[in-house]
């Protein structure tokens, strides 16, 4: 009885092994996607005020969780299956993405910037509404990075046992929620933290001087983390696009894939924007 036990601890440990060895090169292997998944979250989660920042970015997480729960099993039975589906759904996800990065330089570029005070005032007047946008905005991106997460995560260790696989791509789908969302929460509280630390030591000292730092640097890290996520979309979708379609695997095939990968994107994404646009004029034009 007691060698049947000893037993089976050592079995638990050697999977344990396995499961550590092969997170480790999972999660090396999806540390840049886990980079861009940050950035873009990270962009995603601001813009709110203070007393909803929290509120928001918990709500976002619960979706995260929400959307490996879903994503994980799934991509297991397709794996199984019907691989091809992978492939598809990592290209329809594409092509959100590049959408989504288009779409914020053309606001850039051709919508007049808003002042701080209607900022403020257009974030009171839409409240709830604005706020569920912005939120399930965050929770279709998140659902689109969690998928390429898993399936790279997946590729890794597609050489294993099922009971690995499966252990390690959970590991990995949970480490990169609590870790991406628990940065994005210390970022967007800055500001407060800043604060607390100014009036804590009466503005002198210091402790004072790093919480005027944490309180200033906050819009720059913002304005930083947009543009970077707005770059981290094209990326992605143009590295899905690069992996998935012969094509644009072949195409250009001496430039740097950082650059390819973005141009890629961008253009796809260009391109979805023009048909959405034209799709809304045409049944503007019916409806009136």
């Amino acid at each position: 009885m007691a060698s049947g036990i000893f037993a089976v601890l050592d079995d638990i440990a050697a999977l344990m092994d396995d499961v550590a060895v092969a997170s480790k090169i999972a999660t090396r292997k999806t540390a840049g996607i886990l980079g861009d998944d940050l950035a873009v979250n990270a962009e995603k989660a601001t813009g709110f005020l203070s007393s909803r920042e929290i509120p928001v970015l918990w709500a976002i997480t619960k979706g995260s969780f929400v959307n490996k729960l879903i994503i994980i099993p799934l991509v297991f039975l397709l794996q199984i299956f019907l691989p091809i589906a992978i492939k598809i759904v990592l290209i329809i996800g594409g092509l959100y993405l590049a959408y989504e990065g288009v779409e914020k330089i053309v606001e850039f570029l051709f919508h007049r910037k808003k002042k701080g005070e209607e900022v403020i005032e257009e974030i009171k007047e839409d409240g709830e509404a604005n706020e569920k946008a912005k939120i399930k905005s965050a929770i279709t991106t998140d659902f689109i990075l969690s998928v390429e997460i898993v399936i790279i995560a997946l590729a890794t260790v597609l050489d294993r046992s099922l009971s690995v696989q499966i252990i390690t791509v959970s590991a990995v789908a949970f480490l990169a929620t609590v870790g991406v969302y628990g940065i994005v929460a210390l970022i967007v509280r800055m500001d407060d933290t800043g604060f607390k630390l100014i009036r804590k030591s009466r503005n002198e000292g210091f402790v004072a001087a790093l919480g005027k730092g944490l309180v200033i640097s906050l819009p720059v890290v913002i304005k930083i983390l947009s543009v970077v996520g707005t770059i981290a979309l094209l990326m992605v979708s143009g590295g899905i696009f690069v992996h998935n379609i012969d094509f644009f695997h072949h195409l250009l095939p001496t430039w740097n894939n950082t650059l390819k990968e973005s141009l890629i994107g961008f253009g796809m994404g260009l391109i979805v924007v023009i048909v959405i646009t034209l799709i809304k004029k045409v049944v503007y034009a019916i409806k009136k």
